[in-house]
């Protein structure tokens, strides 16, 4: 954990931006670097995540919380890799649960990154020198597959294809709950939650972006006696915000079987799973150098699959149009 910083606004300083406010501050090298604290929700006023143009009032307390240093240079390390397509411009790999993507606070070694620079020798620096190839995430326990850029022109190319949302990603979830419709989408808008840093929320403040997920019925499972139900889900992503499919489920009060940060934490109605049942499987997009359309699939890992099956040999699943979906996860 890093340095928890406390200040108390003064009378003198009342009327001032809180990144400049933040910048007088000997640990806080430079304006900028206060912007991306405050972005970042690592900035409380008075208890509450601070908006990026917060003006400080004299008599608020101010925490900030510093992250551990990065270290200046990553080390290649030979962790295991489950490459499924592989040329000069793209690595298209598909991520274990448990295996944290790039270096953050508490994970500075073991990490895809580090993976990556074992196994690549070249990947594209755009996304700066801790993240190199790196254009998505998937968070720490979601599994399943993500693209990887081994150039700069790649890379540019990859994030542009992100931007203008021409890259299609598809989740698997089972969620608590019997979702009646076929098909719905959620049009809610994510930021940090306001009273716990850690977590991400449906809120409509300043900090906040549009965020938009639909999702379509694959199986529905009937209440058993530890349950109120479950319904495996196909999500569609039309942005990529943090924990964001976990985020929308939450806030239409179906959240991901298993979640530990989002979701109802009792092991019998989470069918034994410590992650949140979450895998990325479908992965369409154009490649970067010929625009050739690639296509990828991922079957569920087996840890999902065996908590699918305890629920299907116990309760009638009541299947909707998702047979072709169920199939591709490796449940028919």
């Amino acid at each position: 954990m890093g340095e928890r910083l406390v200040v108390t606004v003064r009378a003198d300083d009342a009327g001032e931006r809180l990144d400049r406010f933040l910048a007088g501050e000997e640990a806080i090298v430079s304006r900028s670097f206060a912007q991306r604290l405050i972005a970042d929700g690592n900035v409380l006023v008075n208890g509450r995540v601070a908006a990026k143009n917060h003006v400080v009032r004299a008599g608020e307390r101010v925490e900030v919380f510093l992250p551990d240093a990065e270290p200046s240079e990553l080390e290649p390390e030979k962790i295991p890799l489950d490459v499924r397509y592989e040329d000069e411009h793209v690595i298209v790999l598909s991520k274990p649960a448990g295996l944290v993507v790039h270096p953050a606070r508490g994970h500075k070694t073991g990490t895809l990154v580090h993976a990556l620079l074992a196994h690549a020798d070249e990947l594209g620096t755009l996304a700066g020198d801790d993240r190199p190839g790196i254009v998505h995430r998937l968070d720490k326990d979601t599994s399943g597959l993500m693209m990887v850029a081994k150039r700069d022109e790649a890379h540019a190319a990859l994030a542009e294809a992100l931007k203008i949302r021409s890259v299609e990603r598809r989740y698997a979830a089972l969620v608590h709950g019997y979702i009646a419709p076929d098909t719905g989408i959620i049009d809610a808008p994510i930021g940090r939650h306001p009273k716990d840093r850690l977590r991400m929320a449906v809120v409509d403040t300043e900090g906040s972006k549009q965020a938009v997920t639909t999702f379509t019925v694959l199986e529905r499972f009937e209440a058993g006696t530890h349950d109120d139900g479950y319904t495996l889900i196909e999500c569609k992503l039309y942005t990529g915000r943090t924990h964001q499919i976990r985020v929308h489920m939450q806030y239409i009060h179906h959240p991901c079987v298993g979640d530990p940060l989002y979701g109802k934490r009792h092991p019998k109605a989470d069918l034994g799973l410590t992650r949140q049942f979450l895998h990325a499987y479908r992965l369409s997009f154009a490649h970067p150098a010929t625009g050739e359309t690639l296509e990828f699939a991922d079957p569920l890992p087996e840890d999902l699959k065996a908590a699918y099956r305890s629920i299907a040999e116990r309760s009638m699943g009541v299947t909707s149009a998702g047979e072709r979906a169920l199939e591709t996860l490796g449940l028919r």
